[in-house]
């Protein structure tokens, strides 16, 4: 099969540049359903809706292993990590994220941990107020997530799991400061989980059993304990993307000063709060597109497709379709309350199926945590005083510019300026 012929510019620096609108854009200049480029020095081919979907998660065209460049893995998901396998191995490895993220009952345990945290960390906003909503939820959930898997840590080692969980994912998509703070802090995250899963393993520490820490130290694949340090990017990989939810609590704050009636009807009850969560997802940008490496010639709606190509699926683009949503660019809960979404239209972590493909199993839990946390947050009594609340698509991954910053104290202090 004859595959056009890539361009020659790479586009690599334009996306550190434009962010989320980067795909987008080429894609809306693209003359047919595939955007060419290059990417990373690869060539690259972006697409949008749920055929890519489907395209991106059939393993028989698609594999994961060797996509994500060498800074992503060193920073955000950790080499040796279940991101990079493919097929058996990649099954056998999400057994442990299913065993301890998965279950209903795990889930919920690891939200009332989290908002127990939040609980405490909020009760002592009246007196250090205005506080700035993203960094104590950063610390709220890393707190409550630490204490469910298990990971033994004092007050000051939880403010510091805090702030490197979110350097983690704040340093992948640049380069820079933040992408060296980052490596830094998976360096000495993995080294010391990785001491902690030896003692364990020798009884010198003890642990929760069936805590995550108990569980990912006494897996085994092939017959064999996975290597300590394989065994400690295994266990940030539950507590990174699950304190990244604070991204997400930043958004909600955003929306509640934008939309305030959203406050009342998040208060309703736990479906108003879920759709509410839901929409959060879709609406505002996280993640800017998901991908993977062909594996051989073939072809897309007719299009060719090389192998060795990089195919990204443009999650930001695709969650803002007209073609897909109906006004994509209004906040509406409601669109999540009514048939369920046609399966690979909403992939805010990711699509194809969780327990056999490369679906983020642990999205169940960070919807629970969104949906607890917005509750709380709509309960609060709290003005927003004046601040940026821009949202620079330009900046992966980017949040209100000044965190969102609310005032606790009551009504001797702030006003309700908004966006």
């Amino acid at each position: 099969m004859s595959a056009q012929r890539a361009p020659i510019l790479d586009q690599t620096a334009m996306l550190l540049v434009k962010g989320y609108a980067w795909l987008p854009d080429l894609r809306r200049k693209a003359p047919g359903p595939l955007a060419r480029t290059r990417l990373f020095g690869r060539q690259a081919v972006g697409m949008c809706g749920p055929e890519a979907v489907r395209f991106l998660y059939d393993e028989g065209k698609v594999r994961r292993r060797g996509t994500a460049p060498e800074p992503i893995v060193s920073t955000l998901f950790g080499h040796g990590s279940v991101h990079g396998l493919d097929g058996e191995r990649h099954r056998a490895r999400k057994e442990l994220f299913s065993a301890t993220a998965r279950p209903p009952e795990a889930v919920a345990a690891l939200t009332e941990s989290v908002v127990s945290a939040w609980d405490e960390a909020a009760a002592t906003w009246a007196d250090r107020s205005p506080v700035v909503l993203f960094r104590e939820a950063a610390n709220a959930i890393a707190s409550g997530v630490a204490r469910w898997a298990g990971i033994p840590l004092s007050s000051a080692d939880t403010d510091r799991l805090a702030s490197d969980m979110v350097a983690l994912v704040d340093g992948f998509g640049t380069p820079g400061p933040r992408h060296w703070r980052a490596r830094i802090a998976r360096v000495a995250w993995e080294g010391r989980l990785a001491r902690l899963v030896k003692e364990v393993r020798s009884g010198s520490a003890g642990v929760p059993q069936w805590s995550v820490v108990d569980t990912v130290a006494r897996h085994r694949e092939d017959g064999e304990p996975l290597h300590p340090r394989v065994a400690a990017v295994e266990i940030l990989n539950i507590v990174r993307p699950t304190t990244a939810a604070c991204w997400l609590v930043a958004f909600a704050a955003h929306a509640f000063s934008l939309w305030p009636d959203q406050k009342a009807r998040v208060r309703e009850g736990e479906e108003e709060a879920r759709s509410f969560a839901q929409e959060v997802r879709r609406f505002y940008p996280f993640a800017p597109f998901v991908g993977g490496t062909v594996r051989a010639d073939t072809e897309w709606k007719g299009e060719p497709v090389p192998g060795g190509a990089l195919v990204l699926v443009d999650i930001y683009g695709q969650h803002h379709s007209p073609e897909l949503w109906k006004a994509p660019y209004i906040f509406d809960p409601t669109r999540f309350t009514g048939p369920p979404v046609e399966e690979g239209v909403f992939i805010p972590q990711g699509g194809g199926d969780v327990a056999e493909g490369h679906r983020c199993p642990g999205e169940d839990v960070v919807l629970s945590v969104l949906t607890a946390l917005s509750r709380r947050l709509a309960e609060l009594d709290y003005t927003t005083p004046a601040q940026d609340w821009t949202i620079p698509l330009g900046r992966i991954p980017t949040h209100p510019k000044d965190g969102a910053v609310i005032d606790a104290s009551g009504p001797r202090r702030g006003s309700g300026s908004g966006p």
